[in-house]
């Protein structure tokens, strides 16, 4: 029997493990997922909870009860992995032997590692919407909020799903409006990047939206520290420039897995599994593959991505048991829905090699691509039911696949306009 230990109860292990067992009778394999604590967090859905559009009840449920029967669920903190021994320790002591270790752990917030910004003003200044007790404290925050400096701060890449802090600030603006305070709110974002996104077609469509909705835009500002101790905060950069806010949303430095760095040889210096592009498979051993927000791969953090690998991996795990040579089909296929308020929303849809392009997906009769629209807002609503009945579950959506489709876009080279960044 083949033994397989999947590291993480999020989006990618329970899917994968799921998947698995369709592939693999209790006979020929055993499952078994391990996760620190039992709560399975909807994480698009952190994103509605300031606004009063979703509440923790609806996004939380338990891991457990999202694996098919026959999966084995372990609530465990992970110490170390072995990879020379092929071995998983616990932190209760527990060792599990594997043939194949699936690790799917995610990345973690680590908000202490930006000086000040988890000092006196910490959950009363400055919030994050990334975990459930920052969005609903930021909640309370924007209920009260009636005037003043918005700031919206990407402290550093990469973060899980790269539009959100987007998406915050096209719901803020609608929220603002909904309270009658936007004439009195500066809202403004601030990144890293040189753009308002990683690809360049995109960057420059979602800062013209930025622009057009009175949302400042500061690129390459490189956070350094927060500073609580004046009447206003401060967010100073590196360079010594400085942002002042009087409520501000941080997205903080993520980081993979702490066991990950205990592991000598599973990760990279930020603890985040290097592996094979197109196959998932480890660089350190071949009996280690990861998916979703723990891989070391050059596309978003973000569900889409980690469906769409696991498509690839679980065929992988397959093949490499089986003695076959792995499928390197993974093109880095992610697509993102981006609210972008009063009940519209843009879809985008690339990989590795291909920018966000116009058109339809994931054909020619489709959801619109590159444009706001309310059929695109009803899809993100849609997604939520998909992924606790279909997705979770390790079932396919019906003309959705690992590969970016190319049916349907418009494959024209982008005018230079469209690709010079704001």
């Amino acid at each position: 029997m083949h033994r397989i230990v999947i590291l993480g109860g999020g989006t990618g292990g329970t899917l994968a493990a799921n998947r698995l067992r369709r592939v693999f009778s209790p006979s020929e394999a055993s499952l078994t997922v391990v996760d620190q604590d039992d709560c399975h967090v909807y994480q698009p859905g952190l994103l509605f909870v300031p606004f009063g559009l979703a509440h923790l009840d609806e996004i939380v449920r338990p891991r457990g009860r999202q694996l098919h029967r026959d999966i084995a669920y372990l609530q465990d903190p992970v110490d170390h992995v072995d990879i020379a021994e092929r071995r998983v320790h616990l932190g209760s002591g527990q060792v599990l032997d594997y043939d194949v270790l699936v690790v799917a752990s995610g990345a973690v917030l680590a908000p202490e590692e930006t000086e000040g910004l988890t000092g006196p003003g910490w959950n009363q200044k400055a919030f994050t919407f990334y975990d459930p007790e920052g969005a609903v404290a930021l909640a309370e925050a924007l209920e009260w909020f009636e005037g003043g400096s918005l700031v919206v701060n990407v402290v550093e890449m990469p973060i899980k799903c790269p539009v959100a802090p987007l998406e915050f600030c096209f719901l803020a603006d609608w929220f603002l409006q909904q309270q009658g305070v936007r004439d009195k709110v500066e809202l403004t974002y601030v990144t890293p990047l040189d753009g308002a996104f990683t690809k360049p077609v995109a960057s420059h469509r979602l800062g013209g939206m930025l622009e057009e909705r009175g949302i400042e835009l500061v690129t390459e500002f490189n956070t350094g520290e927060v500073d609580y101790s004046g009447q206003r905060g401060r967010i100073v950069s590196y360079d010594d420039r400085e942002v002042a806010f009087d409520l501000a949303v941080v997205i903080p430095v993520h980081n993979g897995a702490a066991y990950v760095a205990r592991s000598p040889g599973l990760g990279d210096a930020l603890g985040f599994v290097t592996v094979d592009e197109h196959t998932l498979q480890s660089s350190a051993s071949p009996h280690v593959f990861a998916l979703g927000d723990a891989a070391a791969v050059p596309t978003s953090k973000a569900g889409s991505v980690t469906h769409f690998e696991g498509e690839v991996l679980v065929e992988n795990v397959r093949r490499f048991l089986d003695g076959r040579p792995l499928d390197a089909s993974y093109d880095g296929h992610a697509n993102c829905f981006i609210e972008t308020g009063f009940s519209k929303a843009m879809l985008i849809d690339f990989n590795y090699d291909v920018e966000p392009l116009p058109g339809r997906f994931p054909g020619s009769v489709g959801l619109p691509l590159m444009k706001e629209s309310h059929l695109n807002h009803l899809g993100k609503l849609l997604f939520q039911w998909l992924y606790w009945h279909s997705l979770l579950p390790g079932r396919d959506i019906p003309g959705v696949h690992s590969a970016m489709p190319v049916g349907g876009k418009d494959r024209r080279e982008p005018l230079e306009s469209e690709v010079t960044t704001t």
